[in-house]
């Protein structure tokens, strides 16, 4: 009664025909997770290991596959991730934050071959659940629907499940291996499970490499995979279109139809009859899984479904036609730059034009203040329009109202031309021994003053010139997303 009887999971219910492999020699993943871990690559040191591994096998006389194959991987794995060579953000999912292992090759193989050898009761679950949905045993189905309509009608029976089914799946079959039927030579007329068990309980165990279970866990891991690709595409190619604003009419009415719908059910879900709507869910799902069904539907689909499927279609595309207007212009804003100009030769010297300049450089500016040269182009033509935008007119206008912008930027210790060319003239720091008084003892005047000509004016000078700018559409290469 010592020995244990092991089993594997695996969904045998199609016997096909396993492929039979010849291998030099096989070896079994070990149960250890940390002595796999010791064995962990990164990809900055991947090439020296296979570099190593490489020199080794010609000493011993591998073939010229497995040199090739070396070669191969020497090349394509990087030394350096993708952020350090193109200078961007870290990706969270680095084992540098997470604390995981990185990418290699062995690992990935070992993982592998563990994970076939368990996966199985995931594919026995799904098979089982195909049967009950799919109607392979009535009986079985119409319990499944006895057991949605009593969940459906009294939500509280959902805290039962977990329990009833780890009773029924787990504990019952469980103790039917320890205590076995009679053999079926001796007659009896009722099964006793009183008495000692008479069987050792039953272990799972990983499905064996090279075995028939393990072939079919890798049949329906392959299967499960292009079941997963070809639904992924599918949805895909179903949600995606009315969504991504393609149709911007479209995606427009969903995006409303969408908003209006949580409106109305953040305000009225206690008027819904929920329970009413589960059960009849519930059962509409499940009958449209029975084959007749399915017969049926699609026979008639044609000729009863498919009028009203372009009816509706084209009441949809009416409305959208009619009371959904994308007629708006591109977006436009404002942008400024400032003409600035130094006085050469003293006060009575010359205005020499200078600088085209995204700020003022008025006197009490950080710039200004640090002793920094302002930044900019020296050619009107070489001011460009900001990234993603395009000019919106020809040419710049020359802002007349310099008085406003003086006073929105709140620009201290300059004279306001309101008239002529618009200048604004940096005023000549008076020495006082005020408030205003700055270290060096110069103070600048407390605002600004309109131009008179009277006042002894300073080194600099601007005007701020305008021009309008659209947004620019971004091209489809530049606006793709992976899944």
């Amino acid at each position: 009664m010592d020995e244990y009887i092991a089993d594997a999971f695996a969904n045998r219910d199609d016997d096909e025909p396993m492929p039979v492999l010849s291998s030099a020699g096989t070896g079994s993943p070990s149960p250890d997770p940390e002595s796999k871990r010791s064995k962990l690559l990164s990809s900055s040191k991947l090439k020296d290991k296979i570099k190593d591994e490489a020199k080794s096998r010609s000493e011993t006389g591998f073939s010229l596959q497995d040199r090739l194959l070396t070669k191969l991987l020497q090349q394509v794995i990087p030394t350096e991730s993708i952020e350090e060579v193109l200078d961007l953000p870290p990706d969270k999912r680095s084992s540098k934050y997470i604390g995981r292992p990185g990418f290699s090759i062995p690992l990935m193989t070992n993982n592998f071959r563990r994970f076939n050898s368990r996966i199985g009761i995931v594919f026995v679950f799904q098979t089982r659940l195909l049967r009950l949905l799919t109607w392979k045993e009535p009986t079985h189905t119409l319990s499944l629907l006895a057991v949605c309509t009593f969940v459906c009608l009294d939500p509280y029976l959902l805290s039962v499940l977990p329990f009833v089914g780890a009773l029924l799946f787990v504990m019952v079959p469980a103790y039917l291996v320890r205590h076995p039927a009679p053999p079926p030579t001796v007659s009896h007329n009722t099964y006793s499970l009183n008495g000692p068990p008479l069987a050792p309980p039953r272990n799972i165990k990983p499905a064996a490499e090279m075995s028939k279970d393990f072939f079919r866990n890798m049949r329906d891991l392959q299967n499960s995979m292009d079941d997963f690709s070809t639904l992924h595409d599918a949805v895909s190619k179903v949600i995606t279109p009315p969504t991504n604003f393609s149709n911007e009419a479209l995606s427009s009415t969903v995006f409303l139809f969408l908003f209006v719908t949580s409106c109305v059910l953040f305000i009225t879900p206690h008027l819904l009859p929920w329970r009413f709507m589960s059960l009849i869910l519930c059962w509409v799902s499940v009958t449209l899984g029975h084959p007749s069904v399915q017969r049926f539907v699609l026979n008639n689909r044609e000729s009863h479904l498919r009028p009203y499927e372009r009816k509706a279609k084209s009441i949809l595309d009416s409305w959208i036609t009619k009371d959904i207007i994308l007629d708006a212009p591109p977006e436009t804003r404002e942008v400024e730059i400032f003409e600035l100009q130094k006085r050469r030769g003293g006060r009575k010297g010359q205005w020499e034009s200078w600088i085209f300049s995204p700020n003022p450089y008025d006197p009490l500016s950080p710039q200004r203040i640090s002793g920094e040269k302002p930044k900019g182009t020296r050619f009107f033509e070489d001011v460009c329009a900001p990234r993603g935008w395009d000019w919106g007119d020809k040419k710049w206008i020359l802002d007349l109202g310099s008085r406003e912008w003086v006073e929105e930027r709140m620009v201290q210790g300059v004279e306001v031309e309101v008239e002529g060319e618009r200048w604004v003239t940096d005023l000549v720091p008076e020495e006082d021994n005020t408030s205003n008084t700055s270290k060096k003892g110069k103070s600048v005047g407390p605002g600004w003053t309109e131009g008179t000509g009277r006042e002894p004016i300073g080194e600099w000078r601007r005007r701020r010139w305008i021009r309008m700018v659209r947004r620019k559409g971004v091209s489809s290469n530049n606006n793709t997303s992976n899944a």
